[in-house]
């Protein structure tokens, strides 16, 4: 299941929505509004010392972090 990034056209409020087949509206989590604009994301996953996508290299820290935030971990 897809999770997409919204910009409100209304109000500018950025979030994250999951997506799911029986999903008939978007709405901004701030103002209420279904007026919202899909994001273009960038994907990147880590391959061994770099991360696919970005061509940086990861840290060492990495290595076993689980977390979606690497400034969680200083890579």
């Amino acid at each position: 299941m897809p999770i997409y990034e919204y910009v409100c056209r209304k109000c500018g409020t950025e979030f994250e929505q999951l997506v799911l087949s029986s999903t008939r509206e978007i709405k901004c989590p701030e103002c209420g509004s279904t007026d919202s604009e899909k994001k273009i994301s960038a994907v990147a996953f880590k391959t061994g010392t770099k991360f696919a996508g970005t061509g940086k290299k990861a840290s060492a820290g990495c290595s076993g972090c689980t977390s979606t935030n690497c400034s969680s971990c200083g890579g």
